[in-house]
C-alpha cells in the first residue's frame, strides 16, 4: 500500500494516508473529498536535489572546520 500526502482544498489540512486500489480518502478534519495529492520529499531524487544536499553540507562543514579553528586559537592564546 503506497502511502500519499494530501491537502484538503476545502480546509486546508495536511495529511498523509494510507491508499488502496486509487480509492481517494476523506480529510479526517472535514471529511472532504477535493483533496490534491503531494509530492513526498522523499519521492523526489534528482541530480539537482543530490547537489543541493550535497552544497548543503559542504558548507555546513566548512564552517564547522573554521568555528574549530577559531576555537583552537582561543585554547593556544589562553595558555
Amino acid at each position: 500500500m503506497p502511502l500519499y500526502e494530501y491537502v484538503c482544498r476545502a480546509c486546508g489540512h495536511q495529511f498523509e494516508a494510507l491508499v488502496r486500489d486509487a480509492n481517494v480518502p476523506p480529510c479526517p478534519a472535514c471529511k472532504g473529498q477535493n483533496l490534491e495529492r503531494l509530492l513526498s520529499d522523499f519521492a523526489v531524487n534528482s541530480a539537482d536535489r543530490r547537489q543541493l544536499n550535497l552544497k548543503a553540507g559542504r558548507k555546513a562543514m566548512a564552517k564547522e572546520r573554521r568555528d574549530y579553528a577559531e576555537y583552537q586559537k582561543e585554547l593556544e592564546h589562553h595558555d
